[in-house]
Parts: C-alpha cells; sequence; structure tokens
C-alpha cells in the first residue's frame, strides 16, 4: 500500500500494517489504563450507582487495561492479552450503556455517548483479529 505526502513516499505491507495496528492498539490500552490514575474522576463518574467500590474497580480496570495491553507486545503472551481485553470490553459495557441512559451525562454530545456503545464491538473485533 502506498502513499504519497507533499512529496514523500509511503509504503506498508500486510505484516507492517498489522503490527502497526497491534502497536498502537497496546499504546491505546496502556494510554487508558494510566489515564485510570492520573484521572480517575471521569472514569468514577460512569460507574453505575448499583456497582460497589468505585475506585478500587476503577483502579482495578486501569491496572488491567495497561497489563493488557503491554502483553499484547510480547508473542508469548499476545493471545491471552487478547482475550483479557475482550472480557474486559464486556466487562466495562454497562459502564457504557449507563453514561449513554444516565441523565448525568446530558451536557455530552448525544452521539459520543451513544457512539461508545457500538465501539466497543469495533474494539472487541480489533482485539479479537490477535487471539
Amino acid at each position: 500500500m502506498f502513499w504519497e505526502f507533499q512529496g514523500f513516499k509511503f509504503s506498508l505491507n500486510c505484516t507492517e500494517m498489522k503490527l502497526f495496528a497491534l502497536y498502537s492498539m497496546a499504546a491505546l490500552y496502556v494510554f487508558a489504563g494510566i489515564m485510570h490514575f492520573v484521572k480517575p474522576g471521569g472514569y468514577m463518574a460512569m460507574m453505575p450507582p448499583y456497582l460497589p467500590a468505585h475506585k478500587a474497580l476503577v483502579l482495578w480496570s486501569g491496572v488491567a487495561e495497561a497489563a493488557l495491553g503491554l502483553g499484547l507486545l510480547f508473542p508469548a503472551t499476545r493471545s491471552w492479552a487478547a482475550i483479557g481485553i475482550i472480557v474486559l470490553l464486556i466487562a466495562v459495557f454497562p459502564a457504557n450503556v449507563y453514561m449513554a441512559t444516565a441523565d448525568k451525562f446530558q451536557s455530552l454530545p448525544r452521539w459520543l455517548v451513544w457512539g461508545r456503545l457500538p465501539l466497543q464491538g469495533l474494539l472487541i473485533w480489533w482485539a479479537w483479529r490477535y487471539v
């Protein structure tokens, strides 16, 4: 595949594209996991009220995201990390539903909060590619 940008030509073959996607996914989850500790307030707000121990759940999910993201980088753990990401995405889906339906998020654009729901499916598909 070739791209040209301001006179520079770029070429990526399928293997390089798959590696780029893999490293992008790993970076996404490591970054998201770290953000659970840097800015926990946003994650705390998404927690449905029926779940206990909001702070602990936010912090442990951050640990899981960062660890699973790092696990994607190593061939020996890649498949298990991808499965873990899929399980994590399913586990946090109720928080995304809560965010889409709770009145306290009415100030956010509706397309954003509802768009997170099908995005979960896309993220699951992306992780499944590395199982």
